[in-house]
């Protein structure tokens, strides 16, 4: 893999990066940090001149392994850190003191987390037992599919795959659920199939992980799969990136893990690989 693209990042990134490679782990995560204003978004220009350098022109298998390894090189956080990133990742920009809920959509103090009723908890929007990766570091730890989502509402999606239909599910208007599936809000249609393809490229077996790929099914049970595929596709068009999703993939990058979500940047590239 071409290095090319680690000059663009803060000179603590570079540092992070020669301790990985010193130690042969990944550099340990930052410590809780302000997040960024809500504004503040990574011009794509640089990006493709820097990060992004070594995908540009491809497409199909080319692309999706050139992308593979440049977002591969990231840092990794532990399950309890995951709390305090997404209080960064997915604050309100409307309450700096609060949290948006992925599905229900409702603003929730950060403060609120833990499992009971009403509460917030982390939501891996690839089901954990999907590649049965459970809360391990790495997927199980990734906050580019870790989302705020009511305690309630994270239980009926369950590791449920994704489609549309369903009854609606209460206490979170837009969200449809039946027996082996699961319909987000229109406004996060987006956002989630944008996460579940990340997963798809993040993660190819390489890492003692499950190859995790979607395909288009439901009821994947345990195997490391999610579905629907031509569902996620759709859902990627019709809700393309808005300025929240941007944001919180500029603070992962610049604060977290520093690997993006590439289809958060191109997501002309999800009809390109799949």
């Amino acid at each position: 893999m071409s290095r090319r693209h680690l000059p663009y990042r803060r000179p603590l990134l570079a540092t992070l990066a020669a301790f990985a490679v010193l130690t042969g782990t990944a550099a340990a995560a930052p410590a809780h940090t302000p997040p960024a204003p809500a504004a503040a978004t990574t011009p794509l220009g640089t990006l493709d001149d820097t990060y992004y350098q070594d995908a540009l022109g491809k497409t199909g298998t080319a692309l999706k392994g050139a992308l593979h390894t440049i977002i591969s090189d990231q840092s990794k956080l532990s399950y309890s850190q995951v709390w305090d990133a997404l209080k960064d990742t997915d604050e309100d920009p409307s309450n700096s003191s609060n949290v948006i809920l992925l599905y229900s959509g409702r603003s929730e103090p950060k403060s609120d987390n833990g499992g009971g009723t009403g509460q917030w908890n982390r939501e891996h929007v690839w089901a954990k037992s999907h590649g049965d990766f459970g809360t391990a570091t790495g997927p199980g730890t990734d906050i580019h599919h870790l989302r705020p989502a009511d305690v309630s509402v994270n239980s009926v999606r369950g590791n449920k795959d994704f489609d549309n239909g369903g009854s609606e599910v209460s206490g979170a208007p837009g969200n449809y659920s039946d027996g082996d599936s699961f319909e987000p809000r229109d406004a996060v249609k987006g956002d989630v199939a944008r996460m579940i393809l990340y997963m798809a490229v993040r993660y190819e077996g390489d890492d003692s992980f499950a190859d995790l790929e979607p395909n288009d099914q439901v009821s994947n049970g345990s195997a490391p799969n999610i579905g629907r595929l031509s569902v996620l596709k759709a859902w990627s068009q019709e809700d393309p990136p808005d300025t929240f999703e941007k944001r919180r993939n500029d603070v992962i990058f610049d604060q977290y893990q520093h690997n993006r979500n590439p289809f958060v940047d191109h997501p002309e590239w999800v009809g390109a690989i799949w």
